[in-house]
């Protein structure tokens, strides 16, 4: 288990390792849909930067106008720093990579596993080749399957077993599901799109 203290090192080294990646994109990739919903690669940048721009008291008042619907709040909020930020992401998201937060309640394993999905859910689509180390990932995957993550972050409640094919991690009883620990990560929180790339008698349950 990573401590809080290197979790946050991990998260501004994941920051500004995707920043890198931004920097070198295209305007069309900039504008390429992401595996997040209906988000595009600037939506999901957005997102990641929302954090370092956003006072909580903000997001408080979104939450208001959304009539406490997260997700919708959510979208204000990107869309809000897309309006006053868009073309700031890659120098925000680099410069302010040690900034320290974490949702109430979450601890840093939440921001964690948002920049380490979130990253994902970019490069996958352009075919940028991109992963996390390991200890990173597992810890994210324990995050995902665990009490604090479950609620906010996973998707899927099928009782499977979850097995990765490249690291030293399983999570589960019941029929399996096999995949790198980069597609478990996507498929546990809701990215349906990577289901074909899963293997295992537990798949066919990941429909439901």
């Amino acid at each position: 288990m990573m401590s809080d203290d290197k979790t946050f090192e991990a998260i501004a080294d994941e920051r500004r390792s995707l920043a890198s990646t931004l920097e070198t994109l295209t305007p069309a990739q900039w504008d390429h849909a992401s595996l997040c919903g209906e988000w595009t690669v600037r939506d999901v940048a957005a997102h990641l930067v929302a954090p370092m721009v956003i006072p909580m008291w903000r997001f408080g008042v979104l939450m208001l106008r959304a009539r406490g619907n997260f997700d919708e709040a959510n979208k204000m909020m990107t869309d809000l720093v897309v309006r006053q930020h868009g073309t700031e992401l890659v120098s925000l998201l680099h410069d302010r990579a040690d900034k320290r937060f974490a949702p109430p309640g979450r601890g840093p394993a939440a921001p964690l596993t948002d920049i380490v999905v979130h990253a994902l859910d970019i490069c996958r689509p352009l075919e940028i080749t991109r992963s996390s180390p390991d200890d990173r990932r597992v810890a994210v995957l324990d995050y995902v399957t665990g009490l604090r993550g479950r609620d906010a972050f996973a998707h899927s409640a099928a009782a499977v077993r979850w097995e990765a094919t490249d690291i030293d991690w399983s999570h589960g009883d019941g029929p399996t599901v096999r995949g790198t620990a980069d597609t478990l990560m996507l498929a546990i929180t809701g990215r349906r799109r990577v289901v074909e790339e899963l293997s295992g008698d537990g798949v066919s349950l990941l429909g439901a």
